[in-house]
């Protein structure tokens, strides 16, 4: 990098970047008197660079002759050059010649190097990067606008805002004028060197008497202010990261305040209205009847709409928060006791339960009072066709035909006594009518009142013994029905476990027996591994055995405790208990022989009674493909699988897409495992086989959100609080928003550790809390 510091500049740059190399040298005991002099022999420049980088460079030449000299200083430059700097017309003879031209430029670009290059603040690195920190850090000052680095420093308000923003207490800000320029320079200088240990590089007087100052002095000046005030860039990072995660929680809290303030609304909606619709008392006149209904008809039109469009936005509101909460790593919202969506929804159903019904009853009873003069005619005709439909009703209810019956025998006379209940519930109606038109004859002092009376209570006791009797055949019926039931949903469940329990040891018995041709070690090594663990199978697959031998005897249990006779075979499989048990004892002797070997397919028996194919061959990643269907193909052989495939369609974007046909499949190595498994445990956790598009779209939106954990919080707090193990209220007001330090404040428990001290605040546990149960 080729220096240009012409007349003043030049001494501006001399002094300060003697400085800038002596706040460094200094660490290791040392400093230069005169930059164009000390660098001459290469020894103070290699440890200049080993005290910025951290780094050891190769030993020095301890001689003093020219060569030597060159020779260390070509070591400094090329140890430059490996951190990637173009030295551009700077030789290790024009350093040891003095040429102070040269010297300033290889300074500079040491700077630019170590000091300047890996600033960056947001996109910007290097000179925009600190650039955009000053801006940032001195934007809230009055008279203060960075917009580069020498006249934007000349009145000295930018370096007194710099300390200001961090330190505060060092600087009177508002006692700085813009018109006293020289004032308020060597007051930052000095404020810098005392407190900062920033040694003063610049001169006031130079600065305020040049047009422009020196860009590379003040650059190199205020980047230690960058590098002086690093801790304070972390404390800042932590508070945006914990503010971030307050927004969050604030907002989410919001939402749930917003939610059960529509719930208890809901709620008591509910609670008024279920007793007016169950209050079916009868009104004396047809004009009071009508009244009632008219009331109905307005709350079916007007007031339970809006009701209908509420429910449906508050569980649109819940959905909307659990999902906001899952995807920030919060727990599930628990409602308050009692407004559950459930607990709506109980509440919804009993209002259209109450309504069910209530309009037709409003509409009859009007009726009732328009036809009052028809009742007798009514109660003969009634009581007739009532008692024409009776007759053999009690003889067919008495039957027992159900205590030799099978299952479906029973299952169809059930069906025939709901059509009969039905029936019977059909003709409810006639009999309560029957029952009031004869009370309201009496109560109009009809003149044959005693044979409708007589009539009338026959018919009553009728009734009643009708549903007894259909009461106790239909407890007989399903008591019978469950008893045949649970026999052959045992059978049932039998048949289901039995199947591919048998369809294992088929093929673990085909596998076992099959010849595998080896030729190396490492072959024969892998045959005996999975041979091993396809026999530590065996212990699992034994008690898969047991239990559904198990459902076998559990049904003749049953059926020798309750008397039933049952067929010779299961009606659902013809794999019976000997078979297994002979299957099983051929698989567990092939399975003490070693194996053969070629290809070696294992099929191990799983926890989750599924079959899992592994190839000891196989070996590789699994990239974006979940096999649905266990297929095993060799190379240029053609299996056919359904592939459901994450597949980028163009830049950023996913979608799923679903491959079934057949297809060429190469060699396929698994690696791995653990993260193809916990993927598959994410988006497919009942073990179906296929991933459904809301899965998914979840599981990218998890994947690619920038989440937070109560690990990152608590580590934020711990910058705030300065490495502590508690943080003060003082501390947080300092370092956060107001409201977001009052928010933590109200809900930290205090610090009840060793080390506390009045006040402090326990962030640990309040971090955990926002990401597990809590009340906050």
């Amino acid at each position: 990098a080729r220096a240009e510091v012409p007349g003043v500049q030049r001494l501006s740059s001399l002094q300060t970047f003697t400085a800038w190399c002596n706040s460094h040298l200094r660490k290791a005991g040392t400093q230069i008197e005169n930059i164009d002099e000390d660098f001459r022999d290469g020894l103070k420049l290699m440890l200049l660079l080993e005290v910025i980088s951290g780094e050891r460079l190769p030993k020095p030449e301890r001689g003093k002759m020219r060569v030597h000299k060159i020779n260390n200083v070509n070591k400094a430059l090329d140890f430059i050059a490996s951190k990637g700097v173009k030295l551009v017309s700077i030789g290790a003879e024009e350093i040891v010649d003095g040429n102070a031209k040269m010297t300033l430029g290889m300074i500079w670009t040491i700077i630019l190097r170590f000091a300047i290059q890996d600033i960056s603040v947001e996109e910007t690195s290097a000179k925009e990067g600190l650039l955009l920190w000053c801006q940032r850090k001195t934007a809230p000052y009055k008279n203060v606008n960075v917009q580069n680095f020498h006249i934007s420093w000349k009145d000295g308000l930018a370096f007194n805002a710099l300390i200001h923003r961090h330190r505060p207490e060092l600087i009177e800000y508002d006692k700085l004028r813009k018109d006293d320029p020289v004032t308020n320079l060597n007051n930052a200088f000095e404020v810098a060197e005392k407190y900062l240990d920033i040694p003063k590089m610049l001169d006031a007087e130079d600065i305020v008497g040049t047009l422009r100052p020196d860009e590379k002095a003040i650059m190199t000046y205020v980047s230690c202010f960058y590098h002086a005030f690093s801790g304070a860039q972390k404390a800042e990072t932590a508070a945006n990261r914990i503010c971030k995660v307050l927004a969050v929680n604030q907002e989410n809290e919001h939402l749930m305040e917003d939610y059960e303030k529509l719930a208890s609304d809901l709620l008591e909606w509910i609670r008024r209205t279920i007793p007016w619709l169950e209050d079916r008392s009868p009104q004396k006149t047809i004009q009071e009847m009508q009244q009632k209904l008219e009331d109905f008809r307005d709350y079916r039109r007007v007031h339970k709409p809006p009701k209908v469009q509420e429910k449906c936005q508050l569980e649109i509101n819940f959905n909307t928060l659990q999902t906001k909460l899952r995807l920030s790593n919060r727990p599930a919202f628990m409602p308050s006791e009692g407004r559950m969506v459930s607990d709506i929804n109980t509440g919804w159903q009993q209002v259209e339960q109450a309504e069910k019904g209530y309009e037709e009853w409003l509409l009859n009873e009007i009726r009732r009072l328009e036809r009052l003069d028809h009742l007798a005619e009514k109660f003969r005709q009634k009581a007739s066709i009532h008692e024409a439909w009776t007759e053999g009703k009690e003889a067919m209810l008495k039957q027992k035909d159900y205590e030799t019956a099978t299952l479906s025998d029973i299952k169809a006379l059930i069906r025939k006594h709901e059509a009969f209940e039905s029936d019977l519930a059909a003709h409810q109606d006639r009999v309560e009518q029957i029952a009031a038109i004869a009370q309201e004859l009496n109560e109009l002092d009809y003149y044959d009142s005693p044979s409708v009376n007589a009539r009338c209570q026959k018919i009553c006791d009728q009734w009643d013994v009708l549903g007894s009797l259909t009461h106790s055949r239909r407890e007989a019926l399903e008591k019978t029905e469950k008893q045949l039931e649970t026999i052959d949903e045992l059978h049932l469940e039998y048949a289901k476990r039995a199947a591919p329990f048998n369809n294992w040891m088929e093929s673990a018995m085909e596998d076992l027996q099959d010849m595998f041709i080896v030729h190396t070690i490492e072959e024969i090594e892998g045959l005996i591994a999975a041979h091993d663990q396809f026999k530590a199978t065996l212990p699992d697959a034994d008690r898969e055995r047991e239990a559904i031998l198990g459902i076998q005897r559990e049904a003749q249990r049953i059926a020798e405790l309750h008397g039933i006779k049952l067929s010779a075979n299961n009606p659902y499989t013809s794999v019976t208990p000997q078979v297994i048990n002979s299957k099983w004892e051929r698989v567990s002797a092939a399975a003490g022989r070693p194996p053969k070997a070629e290809q070696f397919p294992f099929y191990f028996w799983g926890q989750t009674s599924s079959f899992q194919p592994y190839d000891a061959r196989e070996g590789g990643d699994v990239d974006d493909a979940t096999l649905t269907v266990p297929h095993r193909c060799n190379e240029g052989e053609v299996g056919d699988a359904t592939l459901t495939v994450p597949h980028r369609c163009n830049e950023g974007e996913v979608s799923d897409v679903t491959h079934a046909a057949p297809h060429r499949c190469p060699p396929v190595f698994w690696q791995g495992d653990a993260e193809f498994n916990r993927i598959m445990s994410l988006v497919d956790p009942n073990g179906s086989g296929s991933v459904t598009f809301q899965a998914f779209i979840d599981f990218m939106s998890r994947e690619t959100t920038d989440t937070d954990t109560a690990d990152q919080v608590i580590a934020s707090f711990k910058v705030l609080a300065g490495d502590k193990n508690y943080i003060t209220a003082e501390e947080l007001r300092r370092e956060l928003p107001p409201e977001q330090a009052e928010y933590c404040i109200a809900r930290m428990a205090p610090y009840r550790g060793p080390d506390a001290t009045p006040g402090a605040l326990d962030y640990k546990s309040f971090s955990t809390a926002l990401y597990g149960e809590s009340d906050l």
